[in-house]
């Protein structure tokens, strides 16, 4: 099974860790929002530009796997499976999911599912009460 032309082409760009081609991947009134952590939304390139920035100098090696994708129309279901190493030598990964919007083969829009990844020994019961509890 394929993936969406989309998806595919934001995964290359960032594997080439060159900011710019991410950020032409992206519409300049670009909004992107964060369910899980409302304040971290925002809008346009800048930011886009300025996160990616950060995240090629802190992970050097970073590497970005389309795990799945599909599109509906505008929208493009995108699966990530993205790690490297941290110049201070600790382990980078994040692990979700980007549901986009988008149009003329740039990036509108986003819900962003991406977290960090972790490597706690805790199973289901544990981490329901951890969630629950705190």
């Amino acid at each position: 099974m394929g993936h969406a032309e989309f998806a595919l082409k934001l995964e290359d760009a960032t594997n080439s860790r060159d900011v710019d081609r991410v950020v032409a991947c992206f519409a300049a009134e670009y909004v992107n929002e964060t369910p899980a952590h409302p304040a971290r939304g925002f809008t346009g390139i800048e930011q886009v530009r300025r996160n990616w920035t950060q995240i090629f100098a802190a992970v050097p090696d970073h590497t970005a796997v389309l795990v799945s994708s599909t599109q509906d129309g505008e929208t493009v279901w995108t699966e990530w499976d993205m790690s490297g190493t941290r110049v201070n030598g600790t382990r980078h990964c994040m692990r979700g999911t980007i549901v986009f919007t988008v149009r003329q083969d740039l990036a509108c829009a986003a819900r962003f599912y991406l977290e960090p990844a972790d490597d706690e020994d805790v199973d289901a019961e544990a981490a329901v009460r951890q969630i629950v509890t705190r």
